[in-house]
């Protein structure tokens, strides 16, 4: 059975999203909830960042935990050196992968970039540190310096080698294309970084996955710079749906670990978001509740409870008596088809004409069922 491994990158990458800056309590919490989830690695922040930062790292290092710590760094010497003051083991080593980067950010040749590499690859490991290598901007690389760059990475002794769909703009068709032809040519596992600027990045994270890349960068609640990352909880209910991949994450503490970056980060979770929205388990429609009374699997097929979570039964301008007779008896109330009919028809013009949130709608209800009964 293929196995899933997930690098979560929400106190790195996830912090990087504008307005976002986690404090050293917030960070060792999620770090805590990161590991009960289950995460198999945390990229836990940069070392580089300075004294602040490194006080923070060692303490979730110091942490009792099960999952592995990664610290990002730049081909900078001195970014190895401030990261081996933290205790971690772990370094991972970004490299510019496209020319955009490499000449017009950095100034560089593809040979410089290669030997910096090197060099700081061979630093690291000869102060004892497990080292992966992103390409950074990897999608719009030269593909054949590409493979030169995790080639050289990898004979250098890097231990995985990683792939940034740095600025979003991968579909799943080219990410496969090119995971599958970078498997061809490594014995270092992959490991996949993607963003979500045209809205794929849970879709082109599965792509690689599907294409050999067992390693998926992903952060909580898709938290990151401009349109964010993968989502960490889209990500695992995707790959994992169908059971045929084993993963440590406990998907049940998904809606936890995904309240708390909420609240800390201050971005707020959409009602209709994937997994962790707090609608996405609802249902309104008369048709699909109807359905939903008689077979939860007429109209779900991602189940509440794999997730913690319970499905509800909305009453509003769709609902039809068999909804209406179902909530009223949760509510010990029971009535008629006639009565229900009643309630239905005052339920959707009051739908029209006072436009009633969830919180309304119920009362309203809970009263018209006192004088029906």
């Amino acid at each position: 059975m293929q196995k899933l491994y997930i690098v979560d990158t929400t106190l790195r990458d996830g912090e990087q999203a504008p307005g976002v800056a986690f404090t050293r309590a917030e960070k060792i919490e999620i770090a805590k909830g990161l590991d009960l989830l289950g995460v198999d690695m945390i990229e836990v922040g940069i070392a580089a960042l300075g004294e602040d930062e490194i006080d923070a790292i060692r303490a979730i290092q110091q942490m009792d935990r099960n999952a592995a710590l990664l610290i990002w760094n730049r081909m900078h010497l001195k970014d190895i050196d401030m990261s081996l003051q933290t205790g971690v083991e772990n370094v991972h080593i970004t490299v510019p992968g496209s020319d955009i980067h490499i000449d017009k950010k950095l100034g560089l040749s593809r040979e410089t970039v290669i030997q910096r590499m090197q060099s700081t690859i061979a630093y690291a490991r000869s102060h004892g540190l497990h080292v992966s290598v992103g390409a950074e901007d990897a999608s719009r690389a030269d593909f054949n310096f590409l493979k030169a760059l995790y080639q050289s990475a990898e004979a250098a002794g890097a231990e995985r080698v990683r792939y940034a769909d740095t600025v979003g703009i991968l579909n799943p068709f080219d990410t496969h294309a090119q995971i599958s032809a970078l498997i061809d040519v490594l014995s270092v596992p992959i490991d996949f970084h993607g963003h979500n600027d045209l809205g794929m990045g849970t879709a082109n994270a599965f792509a690689a996955f599907k294409a050999g890349a067992a390693w998926i960068s992903c952060s909580v609640n898709g938290l990151g710079e401009r349109a964010g990352n993968t989502p960490l909880e889209e990500i695992v209910a995707a790959i994992t749906f169908d059971g045929s991949v084993t993963s440590r994450i406990d998907k049940k503490r998904l809606n936890a670990i995904s309240s708390l970056v909420a609240k800390y980060s201050g971005k707020a979770i959409c009602d209709l978001k994937p997994i962790v929205g707090k609608q996405i388990f609802s249902h309104e429609s008369g048709i699909h509740v109807d359905g939903l009374i008689k077979d939860s699997s007429v109209y779900e097929a991602v189940l509440p409870e794999d997730y913690g979570r319970a499905r509800e039964i909305v009453l509003g301008k769709f609902s039809g008596r068999r909804a209406v007779r179902y909530q009223l008896k949760l509510w010990g109330v029971e009535i008629d088809d006639l009565k229900a009919q009643e309630i239905v028809n005052i339920i959707r013009k009051a739908s029209y004409e006072q436009k009633l949130d969830r919180v309304q709608m119920d009362a309203m209800i809970r009263k018209l069922s006192m004088c029906v009964q």
